[in-house]
């Protein structure tokens, strides 16, 4: 990948706001200035990147791990990741993982069919093509676990 910088500064920025701007300057000890830098495609700011530690405490509190999911990405890794409580119990099972699967394949594939229309996949239309994708794969993990699961039963 040859912007690798600019791909993990957008998922810095992504980072930054799900948890919120003060709150990042809060957790981290940065200025909101030093934060924009980490994630600004400014030439001056290109080797500009948030430190490791300071991606931890964010994601710690962030709805989602996006920078270490990027840079999963970027070495074709697969992470397994469940925002939930884990001492939640699961519920369902693999026949209701496998419905959910079809429903939410079934809301990707009429996403793509709307976004191809045209022949032009917009910006706006990639970012919905992206979320159904991530519920697929949110189910697919689902999925995963209750496979798991049944086979240590």
């Amino acid at each position: 990948m040859a912007d690798i910088g600019a791909y993990l500064k957008k998922h810095t920025e992504a980072l930054v706001k799900d948890v919120g701007i003060e709150s990042a300057c809060e957790i981290t000890g940065k200025s909101k200035a030093t934060l924009g830098r980490y994630y600004s495609d400014n030439a001056e700011h290109a080797d500009r990147f948030m430190p490791v530690d300071a991606v931890a405490r964010l994601e710690a509190v962030a709805n989602f791990p996006h920078v270490t999911s990027a840079l999963a990405d970027l070495k074709n890794i697969t992470l397994s990741y469940d925002g939930r409580n884990t001492d939640a119990p699961r519920t369902g099972g693999v026949n209701s993982d496998v419905i959910a699967l079809s429903q939410r394949f079934a809301m990707l594939m009429t996403e793509y069919q709307s976004a191809i229309e045209d022949g032009i996949i917009t910006v706006n239309e990639a970012k919905r093509l992206l979320k159904e994708t991530s519920l697929l794969q949110h189910v697919l993990i689902e999925m995963k676990l209750h496979l798991e699961e049944e086979s240590v039963s």
